[in-house]
């Protein structure tokens, strides 16, 4: 399979990406802490937010993240929060950003065949995590302008031929040199990653299989080098100093939880395909295996993912019915059923699979908040209150769960709850005077309530 790297200019990213948004004002470069690392991270996560679409599927993302915890939890001093991410692009690439947040591109996921080869990507780019790589380059680039060193970080870490321009007109002498990792820098990631990988359960052979996969990317493409290539450099130096490593290696026993994740990968793989692949590819692919094997619960749970990106949602529907017919306890196929039954108005078919879905997960948060969407749908607003009320007790809590918490209230009669909840969802998307209008009209209605005045109270006191 032939890998092109199109969709949007890396020029426009590597412009924006930190030049207009990460301007830390008032940051000491030479002493960049952990907290001031995360707060330069969240504001990186915003650029490419803005730039690129992450892949944003419930279990996909659930996916990832507990596989780079699972190995970012070895770390020996856990400076940030970790956070993972797959970027939906054509680009071969991935990439540790500052604070902790590590991203990777649909199309190098989509040439994986094999959990430890993705396993030994994050757990390199958590090696540049663990050394604070990033930190460190920018503290030996201290004299440098703010925007040179934005605009170069930018073009380092995206990578791609596009970045180049900006790159050289926007450095001082010697300053890539500076701010780009060094050999030295993949050695000690490699090394680090080496272990994480092991340790965590994981053949760390990986990074081998993963090299040689991207530098044939760059055989079948000419000229167009993968970004990986280009952002990781001494790739073949790097294959035999891994390769000898692996001469001494013995490998560790395999967790429990590692099993549950390299179980869980085929379809993790399957979600992005269907999910970030161009759609008749995806479904060409789909319909290809399913020519083989009719019976495929994956292939058709893939297929119904394409299918109702297309909106052809009663198709998808049976596409989803057949895969759990194939595969009767995937909780996976019985979210993407339920959720296409309430796109399609069939709210008590949406309710039925997503109760059988509970009696295999009771606390799975999505399960239960399209299942309170199915009760609030079918006007059973009691119900859908009490699912809606159990899941703020389940963090980290999506703002729309306080936005139909509201919602059911209100059609309740129970005003002051209702303004309540639909304050605290306008405080959570920074709707300030949204927020403070429904705050004070809950204020106006709890003069028996002296519990929920004191949380009014309380969320008016952050707002002021």
């Amino acid at each position: 399979m032939v890998m092109k790297l199109k969709g949007k200019p890396h020029l426009i990213l590597t412009a924006l990406l930190l030049i207009g948004n990460l301007t830390f004002t008032g940051l000491l470069w030479a002493s960049l802490s952990p907290e001031e690392e995360i707060e330069l991270g969240d504001q990186f996560l915003s650029s490419i937010t803005s730039q690129y679409e992450l892949a944003d599927y419930p279990y996909l993302v659930q996916y990832i993240n507990e596989l780079g915890t699972h190995i970012g939890r070895h770390i020996k001093v856990p400076y940030f929060p970790l956070s993972f991410y797959v970027v939906k692009e054509h680009i071969i690439n991935a990439f540790a950003a500052p604070g902790g947040h590590v991203f990777i591109f649909s199309d190098l996921v989509l040439i994986l065949d094999e959990v430890d080869e993705l396993a030994c990507i994050l757990a390199h780019e958590l090696g540049h995590v663990s050394a604070r790589h990033l930190a460190a380059r920018i503290e030996r680039s201290q004299r440098i302008a703010m925007a040179t060193i934005a605009g170069i970080l930018a073009g380092i870490l995206v990578g791609g031929k596009a970045a180049g321009p900006l790159v050289t007109g926007s450095m001082a002498a010697g300053a890539q040199a500076e701010l780009g990792y060094s050999r030295e820098d993949e050695r000690q990631a490699d090394q680090i990653g080496f272990k994480l990988a092991d340790v965590s359960g994981f053949d760390p052979s990986g990074m081998v299989t993963v090299l040689k996969k991207i530098q044939r990317e760059h055989w079948y493409g000419g000229d167009a080098v993968p970004p990986y290539l280009q952002t990781h450099p001494g790739a073949p130096e790097r294959m035999a100093t891994i390769e000898a490593m692996l001469q001494e290696h013995e490998k560790s026993p395999e967790p429990d939880n590692a099993k549950q994740l390299r179980s869980r990968f085929p379809l993790f793989r399957t979600m992005v395909t269907a999910l970030c692949m161009e759609k008749e590819d995806a479904k060409r692919q789909f319909t290809k295996r399913l020519r083989i094997d009719p019976k495929s619960a994956l292939a058709l749970y893939g297929l119904g993912l394409v299918l109702e990106r297309e909106g052809r949602i009663t198709e998808a529907i049976d596409s989803f019915r057949q895969s759990l017919t194939e595969s009767p306890g995937s909780i996976e196929a019985m979210f993407s059923l339920g959720n296409a039954y309430l796109s399609n108005g069939q709210y008590e078919e949406a309710l039925s699979i997503l109760q059988k879905a509970l009696t295999l997960a009771p606390r799975d948060k999505e399960i239960l908040y399209l299942y309170a969407l199915s009760l609030q749908n079918l006007e059973r607003h009691s119900e859908a209150a009490n699912v809606y009320e159990r899941l703020t007790f389940l963090p980290p809590v999506k703002d729309r769960v306080y936005y139909n918490l509201g919602l059911v209230y209100g059609r309740q009669g129970n005003l002051a709850h209702a303004h309540y909840n639909l304050g605290i969802y306008f405080k959570r998307v920074r709707k300030t005077t949204e927020a403070l209008f429904h705050f004070r009209k809950a204020e106006e209605l709890t003069a028996d309530k002296p519990a929920l005045k004191e949380k009014i109270r309380n969320a008016l006191r952050d707002l002021s």
